[in-house]
């Protein structure tokens, strides 16, 4: 039989909101075991600019009592600052979208597409690394040329009846 200390456990991980290291965690607050939840990113995280921003405890002393570096606290201040709690959440890390695939690139490609159609995305990721000095993987180059297509299908497709 599962405990609600197990049940929150699970749906905190099922949101990635589960603490990785809860025990840096020190702020008397948080070890009660009560309301407050080391566990509990979200809230650790509110909890912790709360605390400045409200209570204007100095940085360095919430920075210790939080378990976090200043430079995480400033990234949370600013997300908390322009999303709200939203801006708490984890993010998925590094890139988010194809950095390489610049707008010049894309119309390049489909320049040398409209000229020979058969040019295969080798022959395509080749020419763009001799003329704008980027190598691409012809993978890449596939999936992005595949987007594009899901895209342009999607601006004619027919309105529904």
């Amino acid at each position: 039989m599962s405990t609600p200390q197990d049940v929150k456990a699970r749906f905190l991980a099922d949101r990635q909101a589960l603490h990785p290291h809860p025990e840096r965690v020190r702020d008397p607050l948080f070890q009660q075991g009560r309301f407050f939840d080391v566990r509990d990113l979200v809230q650790v995280r509110y909890e912790m600019l709360r605390r400045h921003l409200v209570e204007r405890r100095p940085v360095t002393e919430i920075i210790q009592d939080f378990g976090v570096s200043r430079q995480m606290f400033y990234v949370l201040l600013r997300m908390f600052q322009r999303e709200g709690l939203s801006g708490l959440l984890p993010r998925k890390r590094g890139p988010k979208d194809a950095h390489k695939c610049t707008e010049a690139i894309v119309a390049f490609v489909a320049a040398r597409r409209g000229e020979s159609p058969g040019r295969s995305t080798k022959e395509l990721a080749e020419e763009i690394g001799g003329k704008f000095g980027v190598q691409l993987h012809p993978r890449t180059l596939e999936r992005h040329l595949s987007r594009l297509g899901k895209k342009r299908h999607s601006k004619t497709s027919h309105p529904r009846r």
